[in-house]
């Protein structure tokens, strides 16, 4: 591999992959590895699902890209559906290619739309990898730390009583952009009556909500989308990864309101591959898949026992400190030294004896985000060689 840059702060444990098939990889001697991150948490129904496979080759001999003089009516019935699982019926959306874009047109079509010169967002959230979304400069954005409301003492709605919530200048703020559950990779969920207070004060005066998708969206936290878990409506939702099934597509979706007060106003933002047919089909082929086999209530079924089957281990090893999963989204944190010393050599062994998994970089943390379609078999398989793992044994 000495002419590729590779992905900073990753090992590459396996040089040559040469086949994949749901959950298991294989690489270039036969030796099969089970898939437990989901490629880059991008394959919800498993890699080369047959039907992903027919329709890539079937739309690609069709129409595959579009100008911005053409149109073509797959990108159409591709939004239909999106803004249907959103309830925003009468919305737009708009198809890019990767997460980062979706996260940014969604924050360039706010800046466009709002009176108010900043947007509010967590301070352990990430967005992407340009733009003011990934910069988040002090007089675009308000970070807010959220950390200290874990263990809120205060009953009742969030109110001007708390200082952490009169430190936040509602009056600056036109947006508010949220990540239900990622953290930038570590899985924490801010708490519910938290980002339920701030969505309504924001809308009702005047704001927007909007939502970051790409990690969460597509099943992987037990619902279609991670904000569901916090009974709220989002006005701009960024959908990526997953939603490609492997394929590089992403999605911004605008609400109505929205979509009126944008009108013919131009969002400042053009890329060559915007509404793509063969991006467009393979997400609405993605979440047809998912809606027709039931993924969604199997992921959650899945993600319970995965989670019972941590915690069991994590009670009869003591090495494990923390647990975080919400649906098919887990974060494990094992005890460890300021190196992660334990954490790499644990994540080395489980590659080596046939388990991906994601590892944070320089952290004490393993990320399990599998398929909605994995095998139990292999998540008894992993269990058991994890415990193995963490008690130095065979």
């Amino acid at each position: 591999m000495t002419n590729i840059i590779w992905m900073s702060g990753h090992e590459r444990l396996v040089d040559d992959m040469v086949r994949a098939d749901n959950c298991s990889l294989y690489d270039e001697h036969g030796k099969r590895y089970v898939d437990l991150e989901s490629g880059v948490w991008c394959t919800p129904i498993g890699h080369g699902h047959p039907e992903t496979r027919g329709v890539m080759a079937e739309q690609a001999d069709r129409v595959a890209h579009t100008g911005f003089c053409f149109a073509s009516s797959v990108v159409e019935q591709a939004a239909a559906k999106v803004l249907d699982l959103h309830a925003m019926a009468g919305g737009k959306c708009v198809f890019l290619c990767s997460g980062s874009e979706a996260v940014e047109y969604g924050v360039r079509v706010a800046q466009t739309v709002s009176p108010k010169p900043r947007l509010m967002t967590m301070a352990d959230a990430y967005f992407g990898a340009y733009g003011s979304a990934y910069r988040k400069e002090k007089e675009q954005w308000f970070l807010f730390d959220w950390m200290g409301c874990t263990d809120c003492s205060l009953t009742g709605e969030c109110r001007p009583a708390c200082p952490r919530w009169a430190s936040i200048p509602f009056e600056e703020i036109g947006g508010f952009l949220f990540e239900p559950g990622s953290s930038s990779g570590l899985v924490r969920f801010p708490p519910d009556k938290l980002i339920r207070g701030i969505a309504a004060k924001i809308k009702d005066a005047g704001g927007l909500f909007l939502v970051n998708e790409v990690t969460t969206g597509v099943g992987r936290t037990g619902e279609w989308f991670g904000y569901q878990h916090y009974g709220v409506s989002p006005d701009i939702v960024a959908m990526g990864k997953g939603i490609g099934n492997g394929y590089p597509v992403s999605v911004t979706a605008v609400a109505p309101r929205v979509a009126d007060r944008l009108a013919d106003q131009p969002v400042p933002y053009a890329q060559s591959h915007m509404n793509d047919p063969l991006g467009a089909a393979m997400a609405h082929t993605v979440l047809t898949v998912i809606e027709k086999e039931g993924l969604i209530e199997r992921g959650r079924d899945i993600g319970e026992c995965l989670v019972a089957g941590l915690e069991g281990i994590r009670a009869r090893t003591d090495v494990i400190d923390g647990l975080r999963a919400r649906g098919l989204m887990i974060a494990v944190e094992l005890q460890d030294d300021d190196q992660a010393s334990r954490t790499t050599r644990c994540h080395r062994e489980l590659v080596r004896r046939g388990y991906i998994l994601g590892k944070r970089p320089g952290l004490n943390v393993l990320r399990l985000d599998p398929s909605l379609t994995i095998d139990e078999q292999d998540i008894e398989g992993f269990l058991e060689t994890f415990e193995q793992v963490l008690l130095g044994g065979e």
